[in-house]
């Protein structure tokens, strides 16, 4: 799996007109037998939101999960934000 694909993915959508305040985060961890988890957060910003694992038996594939929610979300109009900014 290479750097790139592994990094942490912070997403926010702000649309004052629709009185949305969202974010959405992707995350892969390894797990203990040599596989990887998808770890996505998602909610109102301010809150705590919801949290759902997935897990992999291939690293790779949880990376290109991520690409691929990644992908889906900023089509939505969530944009990147910088990492444990509010």
């Amino acid at each position: 799996m290479h750097a790139q694909q592994s990094r942490p993915v912070h997403l926010r959508r702000i649309d004052p007109t629709r009185n949305m305040r969202r974010f959405y985060s992707l995350t892969v961890q390894p797990t203990l037998f040599g596989g990887a988890s998808l770890i996505r957060d998602w909610g109102p910003i301010g809150t705590r939101g919801k949290t759902m694992m997935v897990t992999f038996d291939n690293p790779a594939d949880a990376a290109n999960a991520l690409m691929r929610i990644e992908r889906s979300k900023k089509r939505r109009g969530y944009r990147e934000t910088i990492t444990g900014v509010e």
